[in-house]
């Protein structure tokens, strides 16, 4: 007999994502933190580009992978997404209590690949996770409810950064006898570690994954696991990619671009704009936009995780299309003032649309592609969509660097403006994409009489 995919309770998809909060708790900290990190240990602003290359390229490399490594799987104890999350968030909370200890910049830089590697072994079977376990009618809830755990997880890493800089003092010496990384930023990262590894055993104990059927194990049992099937599942995925799914690179090849250009400039703006200093002039001033940085970026993750479930309202009465090309069109609005700002209490303002922005990119476009893509290859296609987030940010670490220093004159002031350019053209872009009405799931069961 056949039937479709239980409905599970609001209690019951909170659960199941409560190790999301974890993992964005970690990518907090890599947005606000790690470039202050770096310039701590003596990296040149223009360095930072490259300097993030981890990011963009096990990225690239890992969640494919990954991705057609789980549709693949099944244990009968751990699963088929699970056993990822695990071994992503082991490495996680490694990387991160180590990351402090740092004393030079290559130090730094080779653990920050680490922890991405780990991270996003964790992130990506997440988003099979929701397509496998909901049906159709509760995906958007699924996916933005992830953007719910993505506006907390940051929020609180942000959050974490001010609260320690505040009762925390002194600094570790780096390798060549300067100050090196402030005492306040092992109080972070110690959270985070434990953040980390204990949200996703929450998830993984409370929730269990659907039974493949007779015919699914068979199917898994009979598929080739030579070292090559991944890459292969990767490339016949992409000969096959939905047309839809096409048109959302090209979104992403903008949105993402400016994102790593926010990220990396946005604490060099503020020093600028408000504390009219840089990390060359006053680096004790500078520390201090770093941990005030630390809050605005908290607060617009605030907005984040309460809009979220606004957004689910909103996708289904407007459709996810027309809610992205809005929430973009709020986050250039957004960056287009923000270097204009002087006063430090009025940079929260201009929070609130970029906080609205980044939970529609990160649940939106999936609500977008599911419908678009097979079931059987969730975990893949999730991957590729990664890709085209991280192909962008690639680009952006191989030329921003030049950009940045012969066409915006070094200001990091106009790096945000032209972060806020971009993601107008995406807003743009998001108006050609043609979405496909997902249609319910059957799961079917084979009578044992």
């Amino acid at each position: 007999m056949s039937f479709q995919k239980p409905s599970l309770t609001f209690s019951q998809i909170i659960n199941m994502n409560v190790g999301f909060f974890g993992i964005q708790y970690s990518f907090g900290l890599q947005q606000t933190a790690i470039n202050p990190l770096y310039t701590f240990l003596d990296a040149r602003p223009e360095d930072l580009p490259l300097l993030n290359l981890a990011g963009p390229m096990t990225g690239l490399l890992i969640q494919p992978i990954i991705g057609a490594l789980s549709d693949k799987t099944w244990h009968p104890r751990w699963g088929r997404r699970k056993p990822y999350f695990l071994i992503g968030a082991i490495f996680c909370s490694l990387s991160l209590f180590l990351f402090p200890f740092c004393r030079e910049l290559w130090m730094a830089v080779g653990l920050l690949w680490i922890l991405d590697a780990a991270n996003n072994t964790a992130m990506e079977p997440y988003r099979a996770f929701i397509a496998d376990k909901l049906p159709a009618k509760q995906r958007a809830m699924g996916f933005l409810t992830q953007s719910f755990f993505t506006g907390l997880g940051i929020t609180l890493a942000n959050l974490s950064l001010y609260f320690f800089q505040q009762v925390i003092t002194g600094e570790a010496v780096s390798a060549s006898g300067k100050a090196g990384i402030p005492y306040w930023v092992f109080g972070s990262f110690f959270v985070g570690a434990v953040c980390s590894i204990s949200s996703v055993l929450w998830s993984v104990s409370t929730t269990p994954e659907i039974q493949p059927t007779e015919e699914e194990l068979r199917a898994l049992r009979a598929h080739s696991k030579g070292l090559a099937t991944p890459f292969l599942e990767i490339f016949f995925a992409i000969r096959d990619m939905p047309k839809m799914l096409w048109q959302l690179a090209l979104v992403y090849l903008f949105q993402w671009y400016a994102m790593f250009c926010y990220w990396q400039f946005i604490s060099h703006s503020i020093a600028k704009s408000v504390w009219k200093t840089s990390s060359e002039i006053d680096p004790k001033l500078y520390e201090e936009a770093v941990g005030w940085t630390g809050l605005v970026n908290g607060f617009y993750n605030i907005i984040t995780f309460l809009s979220a479930f606004g957004l689910v309202w909103l996708s289904k009465k407007i459709s996810a299309k027309y809610v992205h090309v809005v929430c973009l069109g709020f986050a250039a609005v957004s960056l287009f003032i923000i270097p204009h700002i002087e006063n430090k209490y009025f940079l929260f303002a201009p929070m609130i649309g970029f906080g609205v922005a980044w939970a529609s990119m990160m649940g939106v476009p999936y609500i977008m592609v599911v419908g678009s893509i097979p079931k059987e290859r969730y975990g893949v296609y999730m991957g590729i969509i990664n890709m085209m987030i991280v192909v962008p940010m690639i680009l952006q670490t191989a030329t921003f660097g030049y950009i940045f220093e012969n066409f915006l004159g070094k200001d990091p002031l106009n790096a945000i403006t032209f972060a806020g350019t971009l993601l107008l053209i995406a807003s743009f872009a998001t108006m050609l994409v043609k979405v496909m009405k997902p249609e319910e799931d059957i799961v079917v069961t084979i009578s044992t009489h």
